[in-house]
């Protein structure tokens, strides 16, 4: 006679295997009591019921976040046809009711994203991030002429096939009982290199390339973006597991980790967010979005790696599965982001590099050549236009 027993192999994966008991009663072996078999079936289920949950969850986070990214370019371009845009330090769009709502929308998604961490881990949360470049690709074709030709299709069906694959085979959430268990994490010394290297990157972003390329170049705002994502995502999920542990009554509001993990996170979100309107306002969101979601993914999958171990105790092919569904969603991404057309400059900024020292001459006979502040103008001349003239 046969009853099932469990055990669990090198890879943390409950297996369930035949154990054939004879003795001379054919009854159970009393060392396998029924409690410990249901016991840990139930623990099974909820480990991957956690792993659906969190992504139901970031699917409908990536819908409203996807939305966000459109509401608030048309709140900002309304803020800057009347007054000073983001992109050149303006905060008029603080004004402007629109752009509130798209905050609100995106409150909402990071919301449903933050809920989604505490039930399954960031290798799985943050590449469905990619579901809202779709959103965000489609509302734009039609409500910003942000045209989207037929070969981007293909990038949204390559981002949902890679997202399924992910999905498929991502790694469970690992058991964690208290906020010190995620402090001693967080200060192992792999960590605090990477944090370490993430602070100072983004110190030589903010304070040397900034001034000098950020209006030329979408990298420097996308990167202080996405390296503050990363370790906003660690202290968003500490903060969460905390949430969820004092809730089922063992309570962490009296650690001080977790009141560091909090202003850890509202530091890099009030850094991402600026950063992010000011890369919105001066570059083409479909060339944002899909760029943004590829660094901010990397780097949060690292992060976690590194801080979480999500790969510890994982086969060589689960690995290797979620690295190419990761990599067929990026490819999904920059297809998006290739079908896309740029954004046409206003005429203010065409001109806004143009030498206030230089005019333009414009002569009876049509000819046209440069004059400095210091020169005579001839007779001749129909017209002085200098830079300012096209702001």
């Amino acid at each position: 006679m046969s009853s099932d027993c469990i055990c669990k192999d090198s890879n943390s994966n409950y297996k369930f295997r035949d154990t054939f008991i004879t003795n001379q009663n054919h009854r159970l072996d009393d060392n396998i009591p029924i409690s410990q078999f249901l016991a840990v079936v139930f623990v099974v289920v909820i480990m991957y019921t956690g792993n659906l949950l969190g992504f139901g969850l970031a699917v409908s986070s990536s819908a409203f976040i996807g939305s966000s990214f459109i509401i608030k370019k048309k709140g900002l371009q309304r803020a800057g046809a009347s007054g000073t845009r983001a992109s050149s330090g303006g905060y008029g769009y603080l004004l402007e009711p629109l752009w509130w709502i798209g905050m609100l929308t995106m409150v909402v998604g990071e919301f449903a994203n933050f809920v989604a961490y505490i039930y399954a881990p960031a290798v799985l949360v943050t590449p469905l991030g990619a579901l809202s470049i779709i959103v965000s690709a489609v509302l734009a074709h039609f409500l910003l002429n942000e045209k989207l030709r037929k070969v981007g299709i293909l990038g949204c069906v390559l981002c949902i096939m890679g997202s399924t694959v992910i999905v498929l085979h991502a790694p469970a959430e690992h058991a964690i009982n208290s906020v010190e268990e995620i402090w001693d994490l967080a200060t192992q010394p792999t960590f605090l290199l990477y944090t370490a290297s993430a602070i100072a990157v983004v110190l030589v972003l903010v304070l040397y390339c900034e001034p000098r390329y950020g209006h030329t170049n979408m990298m420097v705002y996308i990167g202080v973006c996405s390296i503050n994502g990363s370790i906003t995502v660690m202290s968003v999920k500490a903060i969460g597991i905390a949430i969820k542990l004092t809730l089922e009554g063992s309570s962490q509001v009296a650690s001080y980790q977790t009141w560091i993990f909090v202003m850890v996170a509202v530091t890099c979100i009030i850094t991402q967010l600026n950063y992010l309107n000011k890369a919105l306002d001066t570059f083409n969101t479909a060339v944002v979005s899909p760029i943004y979601y590829a660094m901010f993914t990397s780097f949060t999958i690292l992060a976690s790696a590194i801080m979480f171990k999500d790969w510890s105790g994982q086969s060589a092919s689960t690995v290797i599965s979620v690295l190419c569904g990761f990599m067929t969603v990026l490819s999904g991404t920059m297809i998006l982001h290739s079908t896309r057309e740029p954004d046409q400059l206003p005429v203010s900024d065409m001109y806004s590099s143009l030498s206030p020292q230089i005019s333009w001459i414009v002569h009876a006979n049509g000819e046209i050549w440069k004059q400095k502040d210091n020169e005579e103008s001839c007779p001749e001349v129909v017209a002085i236009i200098q830079p300012d003239h096209f702001k």
